[in-house]
């Protein structure tokens, strides 16, 4: 009986160990095709990538970016300075009593427009005018006393004059003449003593007389009140140390604004530079003045200049105390060139500039004066004219070719 595994693997008869050993060198045989293929592939893609390499780094070699430049311009021989601010009046005076009694009459209130002299308030101090009867009645008495001094000088001159021959001449004791000399000397000195207490009492009146000037209260100029203490009927006290407080005017025709000028514009502010002021509740209105006044020191803390401008408020409508802003037209003293924001490079080189000379990047060192925001100033590092690279390149170098873009609107 035949088997059957037999018939299948060894139709010619050969042994199993030799179709095993052939069976194993076709299994090595096609892995080490594979592997050769394997190998080929891995080499042809690495050649092509360092073939890809090349190519790139000759194209970075050979390629030349395009750059957008903007010129660089010199700033104006004004600048603007923009700057907050708050108005005050031209003047203010905080009116006192400086006579005490009772308020009679009040003429004002808050918001009246008064002009210089315009009657305020009247007080009564009916004591005072007794005062004034008394000194009055004094003072007469005393101006009678110089009459009455004069007349007794006159009558020892006289006595005098007629008993100085006698003297002379032995009719009478030189004693007599004496008495008469002194006597007409002491009458001289009270003559000057009535005279004096005359002047004494004059001065004195005149004192109380203004005391009851003071009882008109006045405006002490153009002006508004702005502040009333006081009614009909109150007491006012006028001392030294606790004189009622009456009322507050405002000049408000001219309008005071104070500003404080950085450092580094203060030097070139002085009077007479042009201001304009606009507040932001007015959009409609701008207000037109001069610099009358700086301070010419800086303050310590802010290292600020504190500059005051008179601004013509005819009409009223700029009001003391608003918030507005002050733009100063200053005059330049040393020139300065302005650069676009967009063009500076800041590294561990400092502050650069890339300026496009003949197809060429050059690095620039700057020093900026003043930043505007969009622009910069710029004290040195370029000049006039220069071509500035927009948004330079990260790993821009000096020296790197450059193509520059045509001419567009500067940003």
């Amino acid at each position: 009986m035949t088997n059957i595994s037999e018939i299948d693997h060894a139709p010619t008869g050969e042994p199993a160990s030799a179709r095993g050993a052939r069976h194993g060198l076709l299994l090595a045989a096609g892995a080490l095709a594979l592997l050769t293929v394997a190998i080929g592939l891995g080499a042809w893609r690495q050649q092509e990538r360092l073939g890809d390499l090349h190519a790139a780094a000759e194209h970075r070699r050979s390629f030349v970016p395009t750059v957008r430049v903007a010129t660089v311009t010199a700033a104006g021989a004004v600048r603007a300075v923009r700057l907050p601010a708050n108005t005050t009046a031209f003047a203010a005076a905080n009116i006192f009593a400086r006579a005490s009694g009772y308020v009679d009459t009040r003429k004002v209130d808050i918001g009246d427009k008064v002009k210089a002299g315009d009657l305020l308030a009247t007080i009564v101090a009916p004591e005072l005018d007794h005062q004034i009867s008394q000194a009055e009645a004094t003072l007469g008495q005393l101006r009678a006393a110089v009459q009455q001094a004069d007349a007794n000088r006159d009558l020892a001159q006289v006595t005098w004059h007629r008993d100085h021959p006698l003297v002379k001449d032995g009719w009478l004791p030189q004693q007599q003449g004496s008495i008469d000399v002194q006597t007409l000397k002491a009458n001289e000195a009270a003559v000057e003593v009535a005279r004096a207490n005359v002047v004494a009492q004059q001065s004195q009146l005149d004192v109380l007389g203004q005391q009851k000037a003071y009882q008109r209260v006045v405006a002490p100029f153009d002006g508004v009140v702005t502040q009333r203490n006081i009614d009909i009927g109150n007491l006012v006290q006028a001392d030294a140390v606790n004189s009622t407080f009456m009322f507050t005017v405002l000049q408000s025709g001219v309008i005071r604004t104070q500003i404080y000028v950085p450092q580094d514009a203060a030097p070139d502010v002085k009077p007479g530079i042009k201001a304009t002021v606009t507040v932001p509740e007015l959009p409609d209105r701008i207000f037109s003045g001069t610099v009358t006044r700086i301070a010419d020191a800086l303050q310590p803390g802010s290292r600020t200049l504190l500059t005051e401008i008179d601004i013509a408020n005819p009409d009223g409508v700029l009001q003391p105390g608003t918030y507005c802003m002050v733009e100063l037209q200053v005059p330049r003293s040393t020139p300065a060139l302005l650069v676009p924001a967009g063009a500076i490079i800041f590294n561990q080189n400092g502050l650069q500039v890339a300026v496009a000379e003949g197809g060429v990047a050059r690095l620039h060192k700057i020093s900026v004066a003043r930043d505007l925001g969009t622009e910069v100033e710029v004290r040195d590092g370029v000049k006039a004219g220069d071509k500035v690279i927009l948004n330079p390149a990260v790993d821009l170098r000096d020296g790197e070719p450059v193509a520059v873009a045509p001419a567009t609107a500067r940003p």
